[in-house]
């Protein structure tokens, strides 16, 4: 019994060794084919990533509009397209711009295009007074990014990318805020000129030279492994700036392959730096609060930190008063 369990041993040795034997005389060539064909797809496929890595967007912008208003420039070309950032409480503010400076029918035969700027909100009862606010003034945008104070930016960009999609023949654009007064007659007869040829890679406003803060306490820290660099670039303040329509699209292909900052008006800045564009200094830009006298409104294009109760008091003594001489 032992001898043919030797025996059966022996064979299977045997048996096992030809077998490898056979098969490193055989196929040595096709164990370093396919060597080489896990070589060459892996080659393949870094060269993709790396295609990727430089085509692909930094920053997609792949927000859906949750309000959108696609048709408000297809009867008519706006001479000015006003973009007003806001947040969802501030009904007040919104409804004293439509009834002041921002009224769409304030100037004949000059066509306005006023909207106000929104992301949604964390509370679904402030999303839907929102919405049913829309339908009755057909005035606001969302995109489905959280409004907070650090997306400013992203609503910038909804607005860049609104005009580029929705309005690109317009002349001007004016990015401001829900608590700016903006003295539409020194905006538009004054700085922009209707019957002027209209300028093409313009942008003004209050020009700020600066650089980061780096005080975490501030509101407008800004930490150096985002942004290392000791200065910023020229930049106006986020408070009001204008720039003509062809600007918009410029700025927000470009933000697509620029790295977001949290400071809308100096990645505004970044944007332009990349694209060569110099900002202008305009001191009719205000970017503090300034106590009103009717002269002295009339000398500037906006102020800032303005109630809803001081836009209307302020709007309607101007009116009233544009025969008399400062």
């Amino acid at each position: 019994m032992a001898s043919k369990v030797s025996c059966l041993y022996v064979l299977t040795v045997v048996c096992w060794a030809s077998a490898l034997w056979y098969l490193s005389i055989t196929r040595p060539s096709s164990s370093y084919t396919v060597h080489r064909h896990f070589n060459s797809i892996s080659v393949a496929r870094k060269n993709v990533s790396f295609g990727n890595i430089r085509t692909r967007p930094i920053n997609p912008h792949s927000f859906d509009f949750l309000i959108n208003e696609p048709n408000k420039c297809e009867k008519s070309v706006p001479f000015l397209v006003i973009l007003i950032s806001t947040t969802h409480k501030e009904f007040d503010a919104r409804q004293a711009i439509r009834e002041t400076w921002g009224d769409e029918n304030n100037f004949k035969g000059i066509k306005i295009a006023t909207l106000f700027l929104l992301g949604k909100n964390a509370d679904p009862v402030l999303n839907q007074m929102v919405e049913q606010e829309s339908q009755i003034f057909h005035d606001i945008i969302v995109e489905d990014f959280i409004d907070s104070y650090h997306n400013l930016t992203l609503k910038t960009l909804m607005g860049m990318r609104w005009v580029a999609t929705f309005c690109s023949k317009a002349k001007y654009v004016m990015k401001t805020d829900s608590d700016i007064f903006v003295n539409m007659d020194n905006l538009i007869y004054k700085l922009l000129k209707p019957n002027t040829k209209p300028r093409r890679r313009y942008f003004t406003g209050y020009v700020i030279n600066g650089g980061p803060i780096r005080d975490v306490r501030s509101k407008w820290y800004m930490p150096r492994d985002l942004y290392p660099d000791s200065n910023y670039p020229p930049f106006c303040s986020g408070t009001g700036y204008i720039f003509s329509a062809d600007v918009a699209e410029m700025i927000y292909k470009t933000s697509l392959h620029t790295r977001l900052l949290h400071l809308e008006d100096v990645y505004v800045g970044l944007c332009l730096r990349k694209l060569g564009i110099h900002p202008f200094q305009n001191s009719g830009f205000n970017h503090w609060k300034m106590a009103y006298s009717l002269c002295r409104y009339r000398r500037v294009i906006t102020v800032h930190q303005i109630t809803p109760e001081e836009m209307h008091r302020i709007w309607n003594d101007m009116s009233s008063k544009k025969h008399l001489r400062c």
